[in-house]
């Protein structure tokens, strides 16, 4: 901190020789480096060493030694003619895993919804929740709420926050990590619970019939590629007006806001034309159904008024309660009682950001029991990816034998779920509900979990899915809960200053 220039360690001054002496190795010639491989490289950890090329010698004995063994070539025989994961599937384990549970919610809702090609899985995980509560206030024995509608505001918003960021980061470079991140994912179908609060705040809900989903809804990926391509044709225009500079500082306000309306007029007709028109937020709509009495009913309220009308003496659930729910997460590369979250994650300008209270496993998992046995369904993202079977529904750290197939273990102790998280391998890829649990008797502990997905009938056991505990604790990252079942050291970590993780940060994942 000074004016005077610090002196140079030993040891930095030697690191600073060697670099210099690795750099009168390097020869320019025809516009191409050349590296002298004399000398051997010196890395900071003070190893010195020559990058190694791979011998093909090496690997031809590595192959002869390998088909020697009659074990390989039958592994080679039965791994190389099918899914691997489906022959090293483990039928003990699917058949431990039953559905059985002894801690289950009275109402569970119907039907097993499908969010079919597209990335919504938050959006239903959501309305799957907020549902139970209407059904039992209309003795409905199928209902689903509009997530189609919720999509079509939440691609309207998203395109507009991303506008604003882009606005906001313009005086960086173009190549900058974090214009990079927002330039790379403007619109993702994901989303999370603080987001879908957002929406159902700002538009309300409306049943599924009155706005059913459109091919488009279905199969996103057509219109994100052309809304996406837009936006960074967009980007690059509002990045030149901001920077140009030639303007005054109204003016060019001014120029700003009519270049962004006429931008997000555009978005509008392209999620109009291949959406459909929602029902309109100012204008009563008229719902009607037939109850599971085979009566004839009719009611008429406002997409607002319908998403307050949400309540349930017998649940007690309410639009108020459902607002006031928090995510717990179990991020192990921060501290406990830590209140997170991310900059620049969101949907709506002006909207409640992404926030997380981190817990150790067990607080999480508490309170996800606490939920199922008042009755009330769980929204709970999770890596779904990992150790994990579609055609029963399966999630089980032993599922798969890959120490059978390959004579090799995955995820050792070197990338435990902390590890997993820094290095990519692992994040919140999906939104489902929790609506059962299996508790041991003796020792209270949880051993498995009904899991309500929305991939169709068709998929899992008639749409549900078992999860084992263990894998609970390795590949669920968050759970939704009502602040009245944690404690009070918990939910006074509301009050703290939270830890800001960058937007690319594994929190940032959009399920």
């Amino acid at each position: 901190m000074g004016a005077q220039q610090s002196k140079s360690s030993p040891e930095t001054a030697a690191h600073e020789k060697a670099v210099l002496d690795r750099l009168q190795t390097l020869k320019l010639e025809d516009d191409f480096v050349h590296v002298s491989r004399e000398k051997s490289a010196l890395f900071g950890n003070g190893i010195a060493r020559q990058p190694e090329q791979l011998a093909v010698e090496i690997t031809q004995d590595w192959q002869s030694k390998l088909l020697a063994d009659p074990k390989n070539r039958l592994a080679l025989s039965a791994l190389s003619s099918a899914n691997p994961r489906d022959v090293l599937t483990s039928r003990s384990t699917k058949i431990a895993d039953q559905h059985v549970f002894n801690v289950r919610i009275p109402f569970e809702g119907a039907p097993i919804t499908n969010q079919r090609s597209s990335g919504r899985c938050w959006l239903f995980a959501s309305t799957n929740v907020f549902r139970v509560a209407i059904m039992k206030k209309y003795n409905l024995d199928s209902f689903e709420l509009s997530q189609a509608y919720l999509f079509f505001w939440d691609k309207l918003e998203k395109s507009n926050y991303f506008l604003e960021n882009i606005i906001d980061t313009a005086d960086q470079p173009l190549d900058e990590r974090l214009v990079q991140r927002l330039l790379a994912d403007p619109i993702s179908d994901g989303g999370q619970w603080d987001m879908v609060y957002n929406l159902v705040e700002k538009y309300g809900l409306v049943p599924q019939t009155l706005y059913p989903d459109s091919w488009n809804a279905m199969s996103s990926s057509t219109i994100n590629s052309i809304i996406i391509a837009k936006l960074r044709e967009y980007a690059m225009i509002l990045r030149k007006l901001v920077n140009d500079g030639s303007s005054t500082s109204a003016a060019s306000s001014a120029a700003l806001s009519e270049a962004k309306a006429k931008m997000m007029r555009e978005v509008h007709l392209i999620l109009t034309l291949t959406l459909g028109p929602p029902p309109s937020t100012a204008e009563d709509f008229e719902w009607n159904f037939v109850d599971k009495d085979g009566r004839a009913r009719t009611v008429r309220s406002r997409p607002h008024r319908f998403a307050r009308d949400i309540s349930s003496a017998e649940f007690r659930v309410s639009s108020a309660a459902i607002a006031s729910l928090v995510s717990l997460v179990h991020d192990p590369r921060h501290a406990p009682l830590s209140l997170m979250t991310v900059d620049r994650l969101g949907n709506i300008v002006g909207g409640r950001g992404v926030t997380y209270i981190n817990v150790e496993m067990k607080a999480l998992k508490q309170a996800c029991v606490a939920m199922l046995r008042a009755g009330l369904p769980v929204f709970f993202g999770s890596d779904v990816g990992k150790f994990s079977e579609r055609g029963q529904g399966v999630m089980d750290l032993d599922l798969f034998d890959y120490k059978l197939g390959f004579n090799v273990g995955l995820y050792g102790a070197s990338l435990d779920k902390a590890a997993r998280l820094r290095v990519g391998e692992s994040a919140m890829t999906h939104a489902m509900v929790l609506t059962a649990v299996h508790v041991d008797e003796e020792s209270g502990a949880t051993v498995r979990w009904r899991v309500q997905n929305s991939w169709g009938t068709e998929i899992g056991d008639k749409g549900w899915f078992v999860m084992s505990d263990a894998w609970m604790d390795q590949f669920v990252y968050q759970a939704v809960v009502d602040p009245r079942f944690l404690s009070k050291k918990v939910r006074d970590v509301l009050h703290r200053e939270p830890v800001v993780l960058p937007l690319w940060d594994p929190m940032g994942s959009l399920a």
